[in-house]
């Protein structure tokens, strides 16, 4: 993802793994960098959805006509992007939960329990096949 690698290269080698949540304007800058996912907010308006960051707006997603899955160019993108707005969801809405990097540079939800979602992967698979559902998913990260 571009973005990511030129945000990890303005911070320096420090940040290139993991992200340093004491710092809250690190976090915020970076939430609001995940959040972006232009592709999905676009592809959503159009079916007159508006994507609010709410739990709501996750099972408004699981509802769409997959139409996406008709372009094999658009897919891993689309995916890329449910997957980070399933994490934005989850960050602003789940208490002690976090952006992170794996050491790969993919970015991660981490729970307050400590325990890490790779909601990329999880948007990829529900862009692919419609499982998990992003709300599924929410709901299994807001129960820890």
């Amino acid at each position: 993802m571009n973005f990511l690698d030129t945000w990890r290269k303005r911070l320096g080698p420090a940040h290139a793994t993991a992200l340093d949540t004491s710092d809250g304007a690190d976090q915020e800058g970076i939430a609001e960098l995940l959040a972006e996912c232009e592709l999905l907010r676009v592809r959503a308006a159009h079916h007159g959805l508006d994507l609010d960051d709410t739990p709501a707006s996750l099972e408004a997603l699981d509802q769409l006509p997959p139409r996406w899955r008709d372009d094999p160019e658009e897919l891993p993108w689309f995916g890329n992007d449910a997957g980070l707005y399933l994490g934005t969801v989850i960050v602003r809405t789940v208490p002690g939960a976090s952006w992170h990097l794996w050491p790969s540079g993919q970015p991660v939800v981490m729970l307050a329990s400590g325990r890490d979602i790779d909601v990329v992967g999880a948007g990829l698979d529900w862009a692919a096949t419609g499982a998990p559902e992003l709300s599924q998913v929410y709901a299994e990260a807001s129960e820890v």
